[in-house]
């Protein structure tokens, strides 16, 4: 099939669109795509679709295209195959054209023929949402450029090292730049997903929509994602597991003992190692670690102040608080009552200036030279 030509479309002709749809998407699956995003905003759909749960696309449409016959089974993160519903329509009968990314794998996430029908897409307008590492796949194919990339913490590194002019976003939940959208993935594309609803159905029909997820309200496209690891540049491999198991374990900390065992490793040397490694003790580091977490919960969160203190693995409110003052010089009530905005963590005074970096308390995403 021609560049430019799919299903009988080609260049020149008039848009072909249905009159009743309000809201037309388009989903194109990447190798090894997350169900979960694409099911979120599926549903999303199907809910603002219809009145009751009849599921009918009546106010909006939508369809998942592939390339060729539009019926090759692609193969999901978790292991679950779907069909392409049909193959590629013409683009202009879009609203939006989302791009639903996964695994970081090598080999192509696209194919020829759906990178050619994307940038057709682009050419025409139609605005292009990559949601997961969707937007890795946009990036790859030259469709981001002088636009912001919104990408998970999880592959801010990764994108990063491979798109080093490109600024990533990685503290909003979705970014939208004119005619790109990208979200950074899981719970957020039902953010995104009731952003676009709003904006062609109305908002009593996305609160409608949240409401049926069980979702209280859609969260703004700049509400901060959950706060990032800080095992990016630690080289050592079991130092690097020590740090995800302490990120496991904030509610319920584990002993210096227990974690020296998990990674095989003696007490004595796991302390050695951990401090050569991030210039801190286990014990100071796990503790910041918990109220850096605090601090995050304090600010994007209505919970109580004890349920913060036990969710960070606090014995009580009385000790969270405590220990919060001592490290941010403002207590956990009076930050809650926008009495004192704390500056800076007292950190322990054998901590490098690359720990105390690593433990900046204005939200900025993680950075792959964290511990340089």
């Amino acid at each position: 099939m021609p560049d430019g030509a799919w299903n009988g479309w080609q260049p020149g002709d008039a848009p072909k669109r249905p009159k009743e749809a309000v809201l037309s998407v388009g989903f194109i699956l990447a190798n090894r795509f997350t169900l979960t995003a694409l099911a979120t905003f599926l549903d999303a759909l199907r809910l603002a679709a219809d009145d009751g749960d009849g599921s009918r696309q009546i106010r909006c449409r939508w369809t998942i295209m592939g390339s060729g016959s539009g019926t090759e089974p692609v193969r999901s993160s978790c292991g679950v195959s779907i069909a392409p519903w049909e193959a590629f329509q013409d683009p202009r009968g879009f609203d939006y054209i989302v791009v639903v990314g996964g695994l970081l794998n090598p080999g192509p996430q696209l194919d020829a023929e759906t990178i050619a029908y994307l940038k057709a897409a682009a050419a025409a307008g139609v605005t292009l949402v990559g949601v997961c590492t969707g937007g890795f796949a946009l990036s790859r194919i030259g469709l981001m450029a002088r636009r912001r990339c919104c990408v998970s913490w999880y592959h801010y590194s990764d994108y990063v090292e491979e798109f080093p002019d490109v600024e990533p976003v990685a503290d909003q939940l979705y970014v939208v730049d004119r005619d790109r959208i990208t979200c950074s993935g899981g719970a957020g594309v039902a953010d995104l997903a009731a952003y676009l609803i709003e904006r062609h159905l109305g908002r009593a029909c996305a609160q409608k929509t949240m409401h049926i997820l069980l979702i209280d309200k859609a969260r703004p496209a700049n509400q901060p994602q959950p706060q990032p690891p800080t095992h990016n540049e630690v080289v050592n491999d079991r130092v690097r597991r020590a740090l995800l198991l302490m990120e496991q374990h904030l509610a319920d900390p584990l002993t210096v003992e227990d974690i020296a065992r998990k990674v095989n490793i003696s007490t004595r040397q796991f302390e050695r190692l951990f401090r050569f490694s991030t210039g801190m003790s286990p014990t100071a580091f796990y503790r910041v670690l918990r109220l850096r977490y605090g601090l995050w919960l304090l600010r994007n969160s209505t919970r109580s102040i004890t349920d913060i203190a036990v969710e960070c693995g606090f014995a009580d409110c009385a000790h969270f608080s405590r220990q919060f003052r001592e490290g941010f010089g403002v207590s956990p009530s009076s930050l809650r009552r926008g009495g004192g905005e704390p500056d800076g963590l007292t950190l322990p005074s054998d901590s490098p200036a690359a720990l105390l970096r690593a433990f900046d308390l204005r939200g900025a995403p993680p950075d792959r030279r964290l511990y340089e």
